[in-house]
């Protein structure tokens, strides 16, 4: 490797690199490699002072676009070529170049200035700018991916046409133009892919930091407990212990009583959402629905602060007060009231005083009903005296506009 140039050690870096990405199963002597042929990249790119941290993106060639991709592609093989006894140390190694790699493309601007901002708060916000970061950087990295394809096919198409022109007219066909078109789109598609290789950095960061923070745990934990590992006695151990759980209950479910069947739809729904249990008794009564926090519907509500926290996702409209079932009973009720209320109605009807027979009374009550016939006479004689005395339509004759 020391003979070989700094572009041939790239692109055969570059191919590992490749390799590993499409396959996982890439031997551990072919990742030593590609890091190898990293590390002189780097030695080399610092002999010869490519980059400067006076410059940015505009400054430097087109060319030399593509070593700004050392430390990424050093720090994924490093990732991969680690084993399980050292592995914080391959994960701080690999955190370190990818730091290296995040700060020089900042340095050339060419971090966008959400991952900026981002990474300037910190903690703050954390929980809720998480999923808006993650969408945003998805985004990025899809479109970086769709860009990279349509420059490719661009490219190839653009080969095709050449070759095609330089075999029907051995003249010059404009090769100078072509080289310009070529050197834009090369230059456009090496920025492109270092856009790519920011965003998948940046994931890779923080699932190695996660991934070191769990190891370190575990790792003092064990120093904690005295380097105490669980031997395979103590899981076969687990295991049957588990095997003979199931098995004594497999037994005990075929002469288990099975439960009464759930015919209210309304206690069914409340069983299958955790409401009720299917041991409880059931005697059609329905609540209203509520869609707060399980630990405040489910208990006693002792406060106005729980109950209004169990309140925060009720539905716009209003909900049932009572079940179909409730319905059915209230309406058949009240059906049953209206129907004693009409028969009871059609036997007065039927027993009124018009339809009845007239019946003498008992004994000597001719007198009485004599003395009946005259004061109801007289009462109709002056009550035909009063309607003489005021005719009808006396009183409104000053309302009236002729009166």
């Amino acid at each position: 490797m020391e003979d070989m140039s700094l572009p041939s050690l790239f692109d055969q870096a570059r191919k590992i690199h490749l390799q590993s990405s499409d396959d996982s199963t890439v031997d551990k002597e072919t990742l030593r490699k590609g890091c190898e042929a990293l590390q002189h990249c780097e030695e080399m790119i610092s002999k010869l002072g490519l980059f400067s941290t006076n410059e940015t993106k505009q400054d430097i060639t087109t060319t030399n676009l593509k070593y700004i991709l050392v430390p990424f592609y050093l720090a994924e093989l490093i990732e991969k070529t680690g084993g399980h006894d050292d592995r914080i140390d391959i994960l701080k190694l690999s955190l370190a170049k990818l730091k290296e790699f995040i700060s020089f493309c900042d340095a050339m601007e060419l971090v966008p200035e959400d991952e900026l901002e981002a990474s300037a708060q910190g903690g703050q916000n954390a929980v809720v700018d998480r999923r808006a970061k993650k969408i945003a950087r998805f985004k990025r990295q899809r479109a970086a991916e769709s860009k990279l394809l349509e420059l490719n096919e661009r490219k190839e198409r653009r080969g095709r046409s050449t070759r095609a022109a330089a075999l029907s007219s051995p003249a010059d066909t404009g090769d100078d133009d072509v080289e310009d078109d070529d050197g834009e789109e090369e230059r456009e598609a090496w920025l492109t892919t270092i856009s790519l290789a920011i965003c998948k950095a940046l994931d890779l960061m923080e699932m190695l930091k996660k991934e070191e923070e769990m190891l370190s745990a575990i790792k003092e934990k064990q120093k904690q407990e005295g380097n105490v590992e669980i031997s395979q006695a103590i899981l076969d151990e687990r295991a049957k212990t588990v095997e003979d759980w199931h098995r004594n209950a497999a037994a005990r479910a075929r002469y288990t009583k099975p439960a009464v069947p759930i015919t209210c739809a309304t206690f069914a729904q409340d069983v299958l959402e955790g409401r009720a249990k299917v041991s409880q008794a059931h005697d059609h009564k329905h609540q209203p629905l509520m869609f707060g926090p399980a630990s405040l519907v489910g208990g006693s509500i002792t406060s106005e602060r729980e109950r209004i926290a169990a309140q925060v996702f009720q539905p716009s409209h209003r909900m049932p007060t009572m079940s179909i079932e409730e319905a059915g009973l209230k309406e058949m009720e009240m059906m049953n009231t209206w129907q004693e209320q009409t028969a009871k109605m059609i036997e007065e009807a039927n027993s009124s005083w018009h339809t009845e027979k007239w019946k003498p009374r008992a004994g000597g009550g001719d007198d009485d009903e004599d003395e009946d016939d005259e004061a109801a006479q007289d009462k109709a004689r002056a009550f035909d005296d009063w309607k003489d005395e005021n005719p009808r339509g006396a009183g409104n004759s000053k309302l009236t506009p002729c009166g």
